[in-house]
């Protein structure tokens, strides 16, 4: 399409009419999150006015005032199908009215029903299913699961990677943004993650994506030098900090929080034989990747040609609804069952029967199919803006799993200010849609929405970016 700044875009129609809000005042509500609410909460409250979120349908929100706006951060990659889809909250009404709570003391239908959905789109040996409630959560019991499994304890992961933020788990994220001054993630080392874009080295056949750098590079199509030289930083890590046998590494397919960081295809496969080398698991971190939002494959891991011995899932899960699982094999879960593990609300009869609709949705409304076609759609679309900005750094990603990486020129690759980065996000918001932010340095747009979107969606998008970008290029040209 082309992407013209003349007129402001108009947003494609919809049916769904909200209902009128008669609540709290927007003014209670900020006082409120100013005041009872824990300051964390105002911190990472997006816009310099905040959106006040009434309603949802699909891809669409509504704030208090009636304002439509089109979701593409998805409540951080978490609404899957889209929000509050028909068939999904169905599930949801029909098991609330049958059975709230129990535990897994008792024997209920709906976690048996959702375990046997669930573990039949893994492939074997990952079998065993631990039922919980957050990627936090389940990051923390699979950490755990490793250690007694292995009888080892030191645990990789890569630079800039989310894998939440408990107290363990913040020993596996390693993004200073979530760290605090305190002793803890004991055994956790970061090694360097091989960023094709920003790390130093990479080049045009890198990544698993419909787009590629514009970095030079001589090599040919079937080999990577980039690849070498990240593994080669990995081997010094095995030879300098870590002992001889590990517990385990943890990977996320394309890192998510760090801004949709891609590696060279093959570094996971051999990352994960040298990790088993060392008696080491190799544990995917599927929190954002899952449940086809990479669209060539429901599992993100897949898409690297690797078996894990863990899979580590959440977000879109149950569409928004509380809920996440550890998936492993018969050998590892007996290892595990040493000990009591018992979780109160993991496996709710309310969580199951929503998950369990999720994975029917997905597959009958084709949202796999989606995410692929209308992803690489945008991502084709979005390397023309690159091509047309200096500012637009990089475009990478998978699906619906999608980064554009801001800079302040092309030559430099120094990422663009976070307040130059707000303009634009401002001015994307004012005109009707939502995006994210992540990256080390909060330099890079995150694109995930719901994977119900459509081609008149992703146009508008494209078009209300693009009117931002000039926007924001008119001003900064100004004397």
């Amino acid at each position: 399409m082309k992407h013209t700044a003349s007129a402001l875009p108009e947003m494609p129609p919809c049916d769904v009419k909200p209902e009128p809000y008669q609540d709290m005042s927007k003014e209670r509500m900020l006082d409120i999150r100013q005041n009872n609410c824990n300051p964390m909460t105002m911190k990472v409250t997006y816009y310099k006015k905040p959106v006040h979120i009434h309603q949802g349908y699909m891809q669409w929100l509504w704030d208090t005032d009636g304002r439509r706006y089109l979701d593409l951060f998805a409540g951080v990659a978490t609404v899957s199908v889209g929000h509050c889809h028909p068939k999904v909250t169905a599930a949801a009404e029909k098991q609330l009215r049958r059975l709230w709570h129990t535990t897994s003391i008792y024997m209920y239908p709906t976690v048996h029903e959702y375990t046997d959905k669930l573990a039949a789109l893994l492939p074997d040996p990952l079998k065993v299913v631990y039922l919980v409630n957050s990627g936090s959560e389940a990051n923390d019991l699979a950490m755990l699961m490793a250690r007694v499994h292995t009888g080892n304890f030191d645990i990789i992961t890569l630079r800039g990677s989310y894998h939440g933020g408990s107290p363990l788990a913040t020993g596996l994220t390693s993004n200073s943004a979530y760290k605090f001054p305190v002793a803890s993630g004991f055994g956790c080392h970061n090694t360097m993650c091989p960023d094709v874009f920003r790390g130093p080295w990479g080049g045009r056949h890198c990544r698993d994506s419909p787009v590629q750098t514009v970095r030079n590079c001589s090599c040919s199509q079937d080999h990577c030098q980039a690849n070498e030289m990240y593994i080669d930083q990995l081997k010094e890590m095995f030879a300098t900090t870590v002992p001889n046998r590990i517990a385990a590494f943890f990977g996320e397919p394309i890192q998510g929080v760090g801004g949709a960081v891609q590696y060279p295809k093959n570094f996971l496969k051999e990352t994960y034989k040298l990790v088993r080398e060392r008696g080491g698991l190799c544990i995917a971190d599927e929190v954002q990747t899952g449940f086809g939002r990479t669209g060539s494959h429901f599992w993100g891991f897949q898409g690297h040609g690797v078996l894990p011995d863990m899979v580590t899932m959440a977000k879109g899960i149950a569409n928004g609804f509380p809920m996440a699982a550890v998936v492993t094999t018969q050998e590892i879960a007996r290892s595990f069952a040493k000990g009591v593990h018992f979780n109160t609300f993991g496996g709710n009869p309310v969580a199951c029967a929503i998950a369990s609709s999720v994975l029917d949705t997905i597959k009958e409304d084709g949202s796999q199919h989606i995410s692929a076609n209308i992803g690489t759609y945008l991502l084709h679309e979005l390397a023309k803006l690159r091509e047309k900005y200096e500012i637009v750094g990089d475009v990478r990603g998978k699906g619906l799993m999608i980064g554009v990486e801001m800079v302040k020129n092309k030559a430099s690759q120094e990422p663009l200010p976070p307040q130059d980065l707000g303009e634009i996000f401002e001015d994307t918001k004012d005109m009707g849609v939502l995006i994210g932010k992540g990256g080390l340095y909060g330099q890079t747009f995150r694109i995930k929405p719901p994977m119900c979107i459509t081609k008149a969606d992703a146009d508008f998008f494209l078009a209300v970016f693009n009117r931002a970008l000039q926007n924001y290029m008119e001003r900064r040209l100004k004397p």
